[in-house]
């Protein structure tokens, strides 16, 4: 894979711009759910999505290992997280419109639930999850993007997979294991 990546990195460097579409096709889906966990906002995490590919195609000249084009790309995923959540800050304003919820089908609302346990992750342990899943990955193969040793990368796994358990069960459980239940 980062050979593949090195190799559409090189040819848009070289006057190839039309072959960066293999990276966006590559990348969108992790790059996206690393976003909206993060922004907690679907809509908004698209925007940031597309902010994210402009500026690394744009910075592609200054990526000093084409290789490691998805962490480069997170890296500048984060930038422009950072960069919206002080922009929103900073436009809050009070809105006393009503408008009804649009409605969510269960399987959005499980894709929240699931995109905001990830963001709950740990750096490293996001990483280890939006390659083996969004990228569809083996095992071997996230170590080897990682430059990390395939029990480092089983073990980061087995821990995330804990921790998302643990942050799924407490979010639709009422009443969470060791909390005294409430009667009125």
């Amino acid at each position: 894979m980062e050979e593949m990546d090195q190799e559409y990195v090189e040819r848009c460097r070289n006057g190839e711009p039309d072959d960066f579409r293999f990276l966006v096709e590559r990348y969108q889906k992790p790059l996206f759910a690393y976003l909206a966990g993060r922004l907690r906002d679907r809509a908004l995490a698209e925007e940031a999505a597309q902010e994210s590919f402009v500026r690394a195609f744009f910075a592609l000249r200054r990526l000093d290992k084409p290789g490691a084009f998805h962490a480069w790309l997170l890296g500048i995923g984060r930038r422009v997280v950072h960069e919206f959540q002080r922009r929103a800050v900073r436009q809050v304003t009070v809105d006393c419109s009503w408008e009804p919820v649009d409605q969510k089908t269960e399987r959005d609302w499980e894709n929240d639930h699931l995109e905001e346990a990830i963001a709950a992750l740990p750096e490293s342990c996001q990483q280890v999850i939006l390659l083996r899943f969004y990228e569809q990955l083996s095992c071997q193969e996230v170590a080897d993007r990682l430059n990390l040793p395939l029990g480092t990368v089983t073990k980061t796994l087995s821990r995330a997979y804990a921790q998302l358990r643990h942050h799924l069960q407490s979010s639709t459980d009422p009443n969470p294991v060791g909390q005294p239940e409430v009667k009125p």
